[in-house]
This record gives structure tokens, sequence and C-alpha cells, in this order.
């Protein structure tokens, strides 16, 4: 169902579609608040994603490291940040990452310190595309 935040510019609101999309998801970085979870991630990725029902290309974004597929994916970011933060990412890296066009840690940190993104341009889509 189209709603009236899908014509936000860059990004993706949690909603209740997107929980029900990204429940696995999300569960499985759940699991890495957990010493234990944190260790088998790291230790075989491949297999301890295996272990989770989500779908082929929520793993594919994961091995990928793409966040905002993630984030299209279901994935709540709160949630995501924590594969960032267990892949020793900062919140500005994981900030950069999400950028488009992509930022370094020290672009995107410089953005911030600048005042954020600049309205213009990140208002509508409807509006990008009528000029």
């Amino acid at each position: 169902m189209k709603k009236d935040y899908h014509d936000i510019p860059g990004t993706y609101v949690f909603d209740i579609e997107q929980a029900q999309k990204g429940y696995a998801l999300n569960k499985f970085c759940e699991t890495l608040n957990r010493a234990e979870g944190r260790e088998q991630f790291l230790n075989n990725e491949a297999a301890y994603l295996d272990t989770f029902d989500m779908s082929e290309a929520q793993k594919d974004a994961i091995k990928k490291r793409d966040i905002n597929k993630l984030l299209e994916l279901g994935g709540n970011i709160y949630y995501v940040f924590k594969i960032a933060a267990v892949l020793g990412h900062s919140m500005q890296s994981a900030g950069g990452m999400q950028a488009v066009p992509r930022m370094s840690e020290a672009e995107f940190r410089q953005m911030m310190i600048d005042g954020g993104r600049p309205i213009e341009g990140n208002r509508s889509k409807k509006e990008n595309e009528n000029g």
C-alpha cells in the first residue's frame, strides 16, 4: 500500500509492513547483543545466517554490508546498526555507508558538523522528479 511517507527521499519508514518483512532479519541482528551471537557471526557468517529464516536477498545484503538494502528489506536501523558495530564501524562510518552518493566517515562527520543534509533535494521524491 502506497503511503504519503514513501515520498521521503533516502529513507524507509519502519512501519508494520516493514516490521513484518524484516522480522527474521531483525531477530538475527538482536542476537548480536550477546557475545555468543557475535562470535558465531564473526567465526562463520554464512552458517550463522542460515540458522535464521531470512530471505536470500537479506542474507546477500548482510554479506555485501549494504545497509540501505537491509533497510529496504525490512531492517530496523537500530538493529541493522548492530551489524556495523560488530564489524567495527562507528555511527559516522555507517552513516557514510548509507549516504547516496556514499561518503567516507570523515565526509559524513563534516556534513553533520556543518548542519546535516540540505533540505533542497531531500524533501520529496515528487519534487525532485518535477524540478
